[in-house]
């Protein structure tokens, strides 16, 4: 729905992405009749930011160092 509202026409954005999937599931999917599911860009770039969000903890949790000393020995 979010992109529907970014384009410069909403309703015939709309009108187009249901002449591709008329379903009513399809007017509540996360990604567009373009990719699908499995190459949506949006849904990706969530991913992304959900496991980058998941290793910015566990950097904070390391001490938040960029360069870990080696042990001289």
């Amino acid at each position: 729905e979010d992109q529907f509202n970014l384009s410069l026409d909403p309703t015939t954005a709309k009108d187009f992405h249901d002449e591709s999937l008329p379903q009513d599931g399809a007017k509540l999917a996360h990604f567009c009749s373009m990719c699908g599911p499995q190459f949506c860009s949006m849904k990706i770039t969530e991913e992304v930011k959900e496991a980058m969000d998941q290793k910015s903890v566990e950097f904070l949790k390391a001490g938040a160092e960029l360069y870990i000393p080696e042990n001289s020995g």
